[in-house]
């Protein structure tokens, strides 16, 4: 990909600073076998105990899962591809309902277009997926709404550009400012830059960061103007999300 070395799989960089890093300690969470893990309670007005981001879980412990679960983990959203499923490290808890809703149009000329561009792994993408393919993030977003009660972990491969697109929808109907979604998108490039330098491969934030100056933007530029442009609730309103559907997702986020 031009610019990037690796794909939407590939997770390595710098985190925003200190002061994010240590607003961000308070949300980040040990669970065994994940690195990339943390709460979106606290920003804006979503609540702790109710959305967790994180990267593939399929390396967690079975000390990891019973710390999920501890947590209140009842529902994984999992945004995924099917071929890159794999195998979990041990079997999940019983009562952990997964729920697979593949974000990405993979087959659909969007998908050929944006894979020469960007590999869909950096946040360019943002605005074109949510106009094109505003079905594909509502069914995520649905599937949040509508899980049992407890505890939502969403999740794609790494925990960054897809998760980071829907922790970015969700942040946004909680009105959590701008700053606060850039920053904990930034967080990922940091929890996973150990993993992903074991693979070989160079810096994401700073692949990234070359690739969208060489597009004359910045990753905070390019968040921040999606997150201004996405008028919330209607973008979902007027992408099939119902009124009761929205009404429980409101109340299993907010305060």
């Amino acid at each position: 990909m031009a610019g990037i070395d690796c794909g939407s799989t590939s997770l390595v960089g710098a985190v925003a600073g200190d002061e994010n890093t240590t607003a961000a300690r308070g949300r980040e969470l040990s669970w065994d076998g994940c690195v990339n893990a943390r709460d979106l309670g606290g920003l804006g007005r979503a609540k702790p105990g109710a959305v967790v981001r994180t990267e593939e879980p399929n390396r967690l412990s079975e000390a990891g899962w019973s710390a999920a679960w501890a947590y209140g983990v009842r529902t994984v959203v999992d945004l995924r591809n099917a071929d890159e499923y794999g195998q979990d490290r041990v079997p999940r808890p019983a009562g952990i309902t997964t729920v697979r809703v593949p974000l990405e149009p993979v087959g659909t000329p969007f998908y050929e277009r944006w894979e020469r561009i960007d590999n869909l792994a950096s946040p360019l993408y943002y605005p074109a997926i949510l106009a094109e393919h505003p079905e594909r993030v509502v069914n995520a977003v649905r599937a949040v709404s509508t899980a049992a009660p407890g505890c939502v972990v969403f999740h794609c491969s790494g925990g960054k550009d897809r998760t980071g697109l829907l922790a970015l929808v969700l942040l946004t109907l909680a009105e959590a400012t701008p700053e606060e979604i850039v920053a904990d998108y930034l967080l990922s490039y940091e929890r996973m830059r150990h993993r992903y330098a074991e693979l070989g491969y160079r810096d994401q934030r700073d692949a990234v960061t070359e690739f969208l100056a060489s597009r004359d933007t910045t990753i905070e530029a390019s968040l921040g103007s999606t997150v201004a442009a996405l008028a919330m609730p209607d973008f979902l309103l007027e992408n099939g999300m119902s009124d009761i559907e929205l009404s429980a997702l409101r109340t299993r986020l907010t305060t």
